[in-house]
């Protein structure tokens, strides 16, 4: 059963606007042979200019769905984040059965539903890898990882930190301000 926890930024969030965004959301249990337990994280925001953005984060056992979306009607931005949504299921089921069928397993972790056809013009093709780079990652902290990244000029950069020895990323946001992965090993 997914639960929904809907939180407004320069909104308030009506009625209306909740029973919507359930509705809406509540059509991605059908690809779910047992609906998960999950949270469906949704930050709505408005802004001066009149347009609105949607965030909408599932995070399941064994992926995260997450997509947002801007656009001048708040309604639209959430059908467009329901479609985002979809497809994103539908490549993780294909990938996730193929997977159980190449291991000679029958069962299926999601229902079989008829292929849908592309959707504006996307392709639901495996993912294929074109390129692959190795390198050595230095030691340091995240600022010079900043400045290295500026200096290449790329839009991410990965790196030891110097004092933990965890292998984080730092990013450039689209607000041009910058951000920090941290990752940690699970035993």
């Amino acid at each position: 059963m997914i639960r929904y926890e809907i939180h407004g930024d320069n909104i308030s969030v009506t009625d209306a606007i909740r029973n919507y965004i359930e509705e809406k959301l509540s059509k991605l249990e059908r690809y779910f042979t047992n609906v998960p337990d999950a949270n469906a994280h949704v930050k709505i925001k408005t802004y001066q200019d009149g347009k609105s953005k949607v965030e909408v984060t599932i995070p399941l056992k064994n992926v995260t769905l997450r997509a947002e979306e801007r656009h001048d009607d708040l309604y639209a931005a959430v059908d467009l984040i329901v479609e985002k949504l979809e497809r994103q299921v539908r490549k993780h089921k294909t990938k996730v059965n193929r997977k159980f069928r190449e291991k000679g397993i029958e069962k299926e972790v999601f229902p079989s539903l008829p292929e849908v056809e592309e959707v504006h013009g996307e392709k639901e093709d495996e993912i294929e890898i074109i390129r692959s780079k190795q390198f050595d990652l230095k030691p340091m902290d995240a600022e010079e990882a900043v400045l290295q990244m500026n200096l290449l000029g790329h839009d991410f950069y990965i790196f030891n930190d110097a004092e933990t020895n965890d292998t984080n990323i730092v990013y450039k946001r689209k607000d041009g301000k910058y951000g920090l992965i941290e990752t940690t090993v699970n035993q």
